[in-house]
């Protein structure tokens, strides 16, 4: 994917007139004289949330009451072998591969609230389809302390819009500490060292309370994963990792996202395929790999934690 020319999951702009319209096509305008329609939109929207949060509330609740027993790396490991002989179907990119949300249905029945959804926050795509097996799954986000502000108002965005519960995953030591134990801008000097402890080693220890996790990892993203299996076995993170969209094309996914308005990262559509931490990233040209734009000039590609 170069330049990016529609934003993913961001129409162009919609004004008051046509949100207006669009609600009350045959009625009066929502803003009408006595305010009326206004105040209802607005306790209705209080209802919607008071809502959401009572079933967020009660998932945790659940799951505090219920022991979670996590099976041996054995047990997970022959549900990977299962999960790929009913899921794989020929091989990579076959015509009988399973879909995104035959996986994505698979992985919930098997692993319940087992299951953890990873996501960098460049889009909405993987949160949303879990969570409509899964309502309230915990989507963890590497909270590394160097990211974009348009990814951070992305992850608050995903919080406020979808029924998933976004988990901020954070290293042991805040910039401050690092610069203070490493040296100023160890991304600079060391970037393998600054990825490990801030993104690699912190989501290993929160992936440690599930049995799997699921990506938005797809063969188009890079030629290192164009062999990417819609399930495997992680043994770096000892755990089973689920790659539902591995298959999905450019166009896929930015056409899913469109259908289903969900949040995107603004930096999408600015030139930035790949997202990571402020520093690391830059926007690409047009024709440039996708990845391109991350730790330009190193010989590096990946954080680590995707191997």
């Amino acid at each position: 994917m170069s330049k990016v020319s529609v934003g993913l999951g961001v129409g162009p702009p919609i004004s008051a007139t046509t949100l207006r319209s669009a609600a009350t096509p045959d009625g009066p305008s929502p803003d009408g004289p006595d305010g009326s329609s206004l105040r209802s939109n607005a306790a209705a929207s209080r209802a919607r949330l008071a809502e959401r949060e009572r079933a967020r509330a009660d998932r945790q609740e659940r799951l505090a009451a219920r022991p979670r027993r996590r099976r041996s790396d054995e047990e997970l490991q022959e549900v990977v072998r299962r999960g790929q002989a009913e899921l794989a179907g020929s091989g990579v990119d076959a015509a009988d591969e399973a879909g995104a949300e035959e996986v994505v249905a698979w992985a919930a029945a098997e692993f319940g609230d087992s299951l953890a959804v990873a996501s960098s926050m460049k889009d909405a795509v993987v949160p949303f389809l879990v969570s409509q097996e899964l309502p309230w799954v915990d989507v963890l986000f590497g909270e590394t302390g160097y990211h974009f502000a348009e990814t951070l108002g992305t992850r608050d965005l995903v919080a406020h819009e979808l029924d998933v519960t976004v988990v901020d995953v954070r290293p042991e030591l805040s910039v401050a500490e690092q610069d203070a134990a490493y040296g100023k801008d160890l991304f600079a000097r060391d970037p393998e060292a600054c990825c490990r402890m801030r993104k690699v080693e912190p989501m290993r220890r929160a992936l440690a309370g599930y049995e799997a996790w699921a990506t938005g990892l797809r063969r188009a993203d890079s030629a290192g994963r164009r062999e990417a299996p819609l399930i495997s076995w992680d043994a770096a993170n000892g755990l089973v990792k689920i790659n539902p969209l591995a298959g999905w094309s450019d166009d896929d996914l930015v056409s899913f996202a469109l259908r289903h308005r969900l949040p995107a990262n603004p930096l999408l559509a600015e030139g930035y395929p790949s997202i990571g931490c402020a520093p690391c990233t830059r926007a690409v040209a047009p024709g440039e790999d996708p990845r391109a734009g991350r730790w330009a000039g190193l010989e590096k590609s990946e954080c680590g934690l995707h191997g």
